[in-house]
């Protein structure tokens, strides 16, 4: 009895000290550059958006008041230039939309005895963030509202199984110093316990779901961010490091 209580003890002991083995491997945590939730949220809210200028992609519809045969739907072309009638090609990309509207009404004066055109953006696809990761469709999501974690990834059709759901990683530019990374649990904002994890997020955004422990920031965001952005990720990434290095 004595060596069946004292196997059975081992092997409980055995279980634990693996159980705790398997814990420290899966553990993550981010040693820089982690940034209040509270920040975030506030940015995103409060930040004043800035006059929108029309970019490459944008579909822009141009009405004449007194003109409508001339009204027009059309893409802005990867040059940057639309094509209308009279005028021919416009340079486009970088202006304002109330800025276009006045070049166009210079333009069209000469050939319209009531040039009254106005300018609507029906598209913004530079507007969006990133979806990568665990979920079922990763992809850049169009950012035409407020759009918080959770509906991030709603759009991305949700999360797979693999997902490591406490552990999603939020990226943000910060124009003033080095970028924003926040890790959030997203089982603590369904269970109601902090909802202030829920981050609101603003254009360029990159909602990372992993399907493990993330021991080297830097090489996913290599594989999975960096190559598919408009834009270019400052460097160093701030790295999670595994509590325990043999795992």
């Amino acid at each position: 009895m004595m060596r069946l209580s004292f196997s059975a003890t081992m092997e409980g002991a055995v279980c634990v000290l693996l159980l705790a083995m398997l814990a420290a491997c899966s553990t993550v945590v981010v040693k820089s550059n982690v940034t209040p939730f509270a920040q975030l949220n506030a940015q995103a809210r409060e930040f004043p958006a800035p006059e929108y200028l029309i970019q490459v992609g944008d579909e822009l519809e141009i009405q004449f008041r007194y003109n409508p045969d001339l009204n027009q739907k059309l893409p802005v072309r990867p040059d940057g230039r639309i094509s209308l009638p009279i005028v021919k090609e416009v340079l486009v990309s970088g202006m304002s939309p109330g800025k276009l509207a006045e070049l166009l009404t210079d333009k069209y004066r000469p050939e319209l005895r009531r040039p009254d055109i106005t300018v609507i953006v029906h598209t913004f696809p530079a507007q969006r963030v990133f979806v990568d990761g665990e979920v079922l469709w990763p992809n850049r999501v169009p950012l035409t509202g407020p759009l918080t974690v959770m509906q991030a990834i709603a759009e991305a059709r949700g999360l797979k199984d693999s997902a490591r759901r406490t552990q999603v990683l939020v990226i943000r530019q910060n124009p003033e110093g080095p970028f924003l990374t926040a890790v959030v649990d997203l089982t603590k904002i369904i269970d109601g316990t902090d909802k202030s994890q829920n981050i609101s997020l603003m254009p360029n955004d990159i909602v990372y779901v992993p399907r493990s422990a993330i021991a080297d920031v830097d090489l996913w965001v290599d594989q999975y961010i960096r190559k598919m952005l408009p834009f270019a990720l400052p460097s160093p990434v701030p790295t999670p490091v595994s509590t325990s290095s043999s795992w």
